[in-house]
């Protein structure tokens, strides 16, 4: 599948707004703690990549009640679906001068990821965490994301590389108040 950049300006998958605040305090703070142990910026993605994957529970599988939307907030409270997640991986990865922009892919219901400039190309990397039957990793060497699309079952990746967080996905997140009721109103489609 051909990725495609949503604008053609590269600076705008580097950008800071108000969902992926990477110039805020805490995603600093973070950032510069990875970043002291990463030997290149290859390392440092990998580094950010786990860490979000690894660290930061996604809220079906342990029962988190608590929405995050906000890059920010899915680091001070610990908990996020896999758009948020998503959100503080893309805030991390552009703490540190990484193009990172945000994608899609249908299931039941869309499911959120990211993807990361190297080398001249895009890479799509799912920070959403492993369970049995999820592992996800980090590559450049072909995709090891947490979940296939299978055609035959109407799954699709979406090959639109966003610089923000697609409308939909987030008003669906600022409108939930808590996870039971954001399950009953996640995206279908974009």
């Amino acid at each position: 599948m051909e990725l495609i950049q949503e604008t053609p300006d590269l600076s705008a998958y580097l950008a800071a707004d108000d969902v992926v605040d990477h110039h805020h305090p805490l995603v600093r703070e973070t950032a510069g703690r990875l970043a002291k142990g990463a030997v290149d910026s290859y390392a440092y993605a990998r580094a950010a990549f786990e860490f979000v994957r690894d660290t930061i529970p996604h809220s079906q599988d342990s029962g988190d009640l608590r929405v995050t939307w906000r890059a920010s907030d899915v680091l001070e409270q610990g908990t996020g679906i896999c758009y948020a997640k998503s959100h503080a991986l893309a805030a991390l990865l552009r703490a540190e001068d990484i193009p990172t922009a945000l994608c899609y892919q249908k299931f039941d219901v869309v499911h959120g990821l990211v993807a990361v400039r190297f080398n001249g190309a895009w890479h799509r990397q799912d920070p959403r965490g492993n369970k049995p039957g999820v592992n996800a990793q980090f590559s450049l060497d072909g995709e090891r994301l947490a979940f296939v699309p299978d055609p035959e079952s109407n799954e699709l990746d979406w090959p639109v590389l966003y610089s923000e967080p697609h409308p939909v996905v987030l008003s669906v997140l600022k409108a939930a108040p808590d996870r039971p009721y954001l399950w009953k109103t996640l995206p279908n489609a974009l």
